[in-house]
């Protein structure tokens, strides 16, 4: 990512004023206490007010404070800092030169992408929760320095068909850096963690992120773009949400929400948006619950209108009232018809026209409309058919026996046009409500599969560490327990190896999280590479593994354990122009008599690991009868 001295900018860039910049600059001093910054707060009663609501919000369940002294200890200076900036940047830019620019709206959006860092952040423990909407308030602040340093350019630019869908790349194309590049060097220049700015750089494109799987970066990247479709469904028109409501269905999915625990968790934020618009004066729009978003508005018909278009099978064998029939219900009531002059006439075409709705004479020569009812009952696909018998006769024991041949409906002759479009929404209704039960089905059936594979994958993920892929931790305790019970069966020696990268924080803090994550990549390919088939190697954790060997002595385990340390100390991992040289410190432990249980022979060598750090790391050291002992080994 660009630094602020590599991007071409003219002009002058937002930034904090007053207090806040008071602030910041004092959090750049390491000797600055909570006192020295609580002073300086409290001379923006607006400020004080906005870090003591946030301080009680971040608490829920513990005692409530009224002083910023206490509302700083309980954010911590690093959060103040960062909330400091976005309040003020919140006070100064309510308007500005960019004509094209909705000032107003974007507080609004940010607030709510904000709101939503905040919830999830708490949800997921992905990061501290105010520390999250600090950033989130954040995550888009180098869309207000280009509409700041290039207010008609921009303008122009926002103005153009389609560019918020291509709005980076145009920025790009025009003023030759975008938004989440300027967003990512002002956040750097204010002193933000590498760690939380590399998310916020790549959020808008999660899947392009250079990111492990599983890894912290992967999570919050993908946690602002969860809180980003959140700010993209508060402020969009009423026509677009339904797009927004199934996308973020499925966001809500992968970190563990069903459809009502997503939508009480957004109906949450929404309340906190509106109360947070007040008090920093900022828009935020009335939505409807997100259930209601989800649900839509599904056509229904209405009092005194006819339904929904409907596929009707008329059957009578008197061609005049047939012919009156069709006009009634093509014409008058827009239903799609086909008609039949006999009951083996409508079987053949039923099975062709595949009708929603049957309406029937009773009484015709050869079949008659009770026995096609019958007829249709006796077909799974004829099952599902509204029928409406028609009959002369209109008496309890004729629609009786209709009823029991499997009749829906039954209407007297001559028939009535406004009965006829009663019994006719009926017929709606029920095929409304089929057609949803058979989408609902097909679903099921869809989830059913999905949820088979994703079980299988899940129980594979559940003993598998997603960033280096070995077993992981569980799989790893349980694979030592078993090869000590082996072990035990067949008296025979086992030992363990336990590994740690040695320096690894410092890799990390260098070179970021990514390169520390293919660090651990190498190392554990490293281990699994030099193991034996019968050898299991795990990760237990951070930059810290497992190997368990059956069959080991410890005169074995600690050759097994020299070879591996030589060859991960000849690793060579290139960054830029930099080459990385690693190490590893190595704790060894073989199963001996006075152990009663799997711990005990980890715990050892534990024991021997910490030696090994202490004595000055890149070595190994075997813990035996409780005595420890460190190398440089000599070569055998």
């Amino acid at each position: 990512m660009k630094t602020l001295q590599h991007i071409p900018l003219t002009g002058e860039l937002p930034s904090p004023k007053g207090v806040a910049l008071a602030i910041l600059e004092m959090c750049r001093n390491e000797d600055t206490t909570i006192s020295e910054i609580a002073h300086i707060a409290q001379t923006d009663p607006a400020l004080a007010g906005r870090l003591i609501r946030n301080a009680n919000a971040a608490s829920s369940g513990v005692r409530p404070i009224a002083s910023v002294t206490d509302a700083i200890m309980r954010l911590g200076m690093g959060t103040v800092r960062n909330l400091a900036m976005g309040f003020s940047l919140i006070d100064q830019y309510h308007s500005g030169p960019c004509a094209g620019f909705d000032y107003e709206r974007f507080w609004s959006y940010s607030l709510l992408v904000a709101l939503a860092m905040q919830e999830f952040g708490r949800m997921t423990g992905a990061g501290a929760a105010e520390e999250l909407f600090a950033c989130g308030l954040l995550s888009q602040i180098g869309r207000l320095a280009l509409a700041t340093l290039y207010p008609q350019e921009y303008a122009g630019l926002l103005n153009e068909t389609n560019a918020r869908a291509r709005l980076a790349e145009l920025e790009h194309e025009r003023l030759h850096t975008d938004h989440n590049e300027l967003t990512a060097a002002l956040l750097s220049d204010w002193g933000l963690p590498l760690a939380l700015i590399e998310p916020i750089h790549y959020h808008e494109a999660p899947d392009k992120a250079p990111f492990t799987p599983g890894s912290r970066p992967h999570q919050l990247t993908h946690l602002f773009y969860l809180a980003k479709r959140i700010g993209d469904l508060g402020l969009s028109p009423e026509s677009e949400r339904n797009g927004h409501t199934a996308e973020l269905l499925l966001l809500g999915g992968k970190i563990g929400l069903d459809a009502d625990q997503l939508g009480a968790r957004i109906d949450g934020i929404v309340t906190a948006w509106h109360e947070w618009g007040e008090l920093l004066k900022v828009p935020a729009s009335a939505l409807p619950s997100f259930k209601q978003m989800c649900a839509g508005q599904a056509p229904r018909p209405e009092d005194g209108d006819s339904p929904a278009s409907l596929r009707v099978l008329l059957v009578d064998d008197d061609a005049t009232t047939r012919h009156m029939l069709e006009g009634v219900l093509g014409d008058s009531l827009g239903h799609t018809v086909q008609s039949a002059g006999s009951g083996e006439e409508a079987l053949a075409t039923a099975l062709q026209f595949m009708p929603q709705v049957v309406v029937t004479d009773w009484l015709m020569p050869g079949m008659s409309g009770i026995e096609l009812c019958r007829a249709l009952r006796a077909t799974d696909w004829g099952q599902t058919i509204y029928i409406i018998m028609l009959s002369g006769i209109d008496t309890r024991d004729e629609a009786t026996e209709a009823f029991e041949a499997g009749a829906d409906d039954f209407v007297a002759k001559p028939v009535d046009l406004r009965t006829l479009r009663a019994r006719l929404r009926a017929a709606w209704r029920y095929v409304h409500l089929l057609d949803a039960w058979e989408t609902d089905r097909a679903q099921l059936r869809q989830f059913a599969a999905e949820l088979a594979i994703s079980n299988r994958r899940l129980s594979h993920a559940a003993m598998t560490d997603q960033l280096t892929g070995l077993p992981n931790r569980r799989a790893g305790m349980s694979e030592l327990e078993k090869a000590w019970s082996a072990s035990g069966r067949a008296v025979q020696p086992m030992a363990v190896l336990v590994i740690d990268v040695d320096h690894f924080k410092r890799i990390n803090d260098s070179y970021g999280h990514a390169v520390g994550d293919h660090v651990l990549r190498e190392v554990a390919q490293t281990l699994q590479q030099s193991a034996r088939r019968e050898d299991v190697v795990c990760r237990l954790g951070g930059e810290e593994f497992l190997m368990v060997c059956a069959n080991t002595d410890l005169r074995a385990a600690l050759g097994a354990g020299e070879r591996l340390r030589k060859l991960v100390a000849a690793l060579a991992i290139k960054v830029g122009g930099h080459e990385i040289q690693l190490s590893i410190s190595i704790g060894i432990a073989a199963r001996e008599a006075s152990m009663t249980d799997a711990d005990m022979l980890v715990n050892a060598a534990d024991r021997a690991l910490y030696r090994a750090k202490e004595g000055g790391r890149n070595r190994s050291c075997i813990c035996l009868q409780g005595q420890l002992r460190c190398g440089p080994w000599q070569a055998r």
